[in-house]
């Protein structure tokens, strides 16, 4: 085995660990939000919101899965929701698990089901709440565009 297989297999055990933890950082960060009803759910009620109340989002999370890879509408959605956090220095992850993320968001039995694909963690002011998992996910965002992945995937873990 050489040096640069036995650094690869580091980098990429740590890569894993890395969106591990910040799996359930964002987890964590999601269930916060919810309980102190911080959380906007639905790329349109996102969009409103953005176009509002810039300042008050502190986070982005962008759902997809494969059923949803070709739906152009969505992706545009995406693009502009990207450009709107990118120009506001809003840190953004995505999620290749709808189904998983919608179980943490949850919706009442008598609610229908909601578009989980754009979901933002709000403010209602600047200091009102510090939240762990918002600074891990932060650090983790910041360490992933060090290496150029602008928007990184991260794995829910699974329950």
């Amino acid at each position: 085995m050489t040096f640069e297989e036995f650094s690869g297999q580091d980098n990429a055990a740590a890569t894993g660990d890395r969106m591990q933890s910040a799996g359930t950082a964002l987890e964590e960060l999601l269930v916060s939000a919810k309980k102190q009803d911080c959380l906007t759910v639905g790329v349109y009620e996102s969009a409103q919101v953005m176009n509002v109340d810039p300042d008050s989002v502190a986070f982005c999370v962008l759902a997809t899965d494969e059923e949803y890879e070709c739906d152009i509408a969505l992706q545009i959605h995406f693009t502009l929701i990207q450009a709107f956090c990118f120009d506001n220095d809003i840190n953004m992850v995505r999620v290749n698990d709808i189904e998983r993320l919608a179980d943490i968001v949850g919706c009442d039995q008598d609610e229908e089901p909601k578009d989980v694909h754009c979901i933002l963690v709000t403010s209602p002011s600047a200091d009102s709440w510090k939240d762990s998992a918002l600074q891990r996910l932060g650090l983790f965002c910041e360490e992933s565009r060090n290496v150029y992945e602008w928007v990184p995937a991260i794995t829910l873990p699974e329950r």
